[in-house]
């Protein structure tokens, strides 16, 4: 029988709910096991998945040739190249630049830019509110809604992450969020299988969030067939082909069309809980890969 290694982290393996699904779709056949544990013999296991490797945003650099190391000694999903692509926001653009409909993103380099050159990329948004993320983060730790009038403490935030050497995401706030949230679709082997509704995560006048991922308000949800015509644009897009997993997170925006929020294909929470039936369909995808 193969063996499957289930990789998550330290902080996360007791959080990620994605978990005991998994490993009972997948049986006798799989091990929970981190990612920087150094005793691991990764050619023991025909085939690792990425699953809750959330700490990796400090540690990218170790993560990557991480990656890069495992996927020489046996099957890594997803593999090292889209993970190097995906774990930066700037795809977004590259996104954008296929004519797939997304939020519009803005970038703050270091070196190339200051904290200064927020003012006027904020006074050309169409938006009263506006986001400042990293492009390099993950479950919304370090990213903060603003007023246009809290446009000093914004500049701070970006201060902060140009002066740690971290490129600046920047956007407009969505509204349609408030009301409608955000809908996630799942994809195994580029089919889609379910999808779920998030609640609003970004509060104003909260401070960027510091914790490994900010609390979420979970459902179920129908998607739209815009929705999941988009969805399905954006899979078709990534770079190789459809992988053996894919999160789709979309908004709608201020003419209520859905656009592209984040493409997760690292380490994304999946929501099998939600989708009867979607641990099973993960489990059958992977183990066809490892047959081919």
């Amino acid at each position: 029988m193969p063996k499957i290694a289930l990789v998550t982290a330290t902080e996360a393996e007791t959080l990620d709910e994605d978990l005991p699904p998994l490993l009972a779709a997948f049986g006798a056949d799989a091990t929970v096991v981190r990612w920087d544990d150094a005793t691991v013999a990764w050619p023991a296991f025909d085939l690792v998945l990425l699953r809750s490797t959330w700490d990796y945003v400090p540690r990218l650099p170790e993560f990557l040739a991480w990656c890069e190391r495992v996927a020489a000694q046996t099957l890594l999903l997803n593999p090292p190249q889209l993970v190097r692509w995906n774990t930066d926001k700037h795809y977004l653009a590259d996104l954008a630049a296929q004519g797939i409909a997304t939020v519009p993103s803005h970038f703050l380099e270091p070196g190339r830019h200051s904290a200064g050159d927020l003012q006027a990329l904020v006074a050309s948004l169409a938006s009263e509110e506006f986001v400042v993320k990293p492009a390099v983060g993950a479950g919304s730790k370090d990213a903060q809604r603003y007023r246009r009038r809290q446009i000093n403490t914004a500049t701070r935030h970006v201060d902060a992450l140009l002066a740690d050497g971290r490129s600046v995401l920047v956007q407009p706030y969505l509204d349609q969020v408030d009301v409608a949230g955000e809908t996630a679709l799942m994809f195994f082997d580029g089919e889609f299988s379910h999808a779920i509704r998030k609640g609003p995560l970004l509060q104003l006048d909260t401070g960027p969030t510091q914790q490994l991922f900010a609390p979420e308000e979970i459902c179920a949800r129908t998607p739209g067939q815009d929705e999941v015509a988009l969805a399905q644009r954006v899979v078709a897009a990534i770079p190789g082909g459809a992988p053996l997993y894919a999160r789709v997170d979309l908004l709608r925006d201020h003419a209520a069309a859905p656009c592209v929020l984040e493409l997760e294909l690292t380490e994304p929470s999946l929501f099998f809980a939600h989708g009867a039936g979607s641990a099973e369909r993960y489990a059958s995808a992977a183990r066809r890969r490892l047959r081919g």
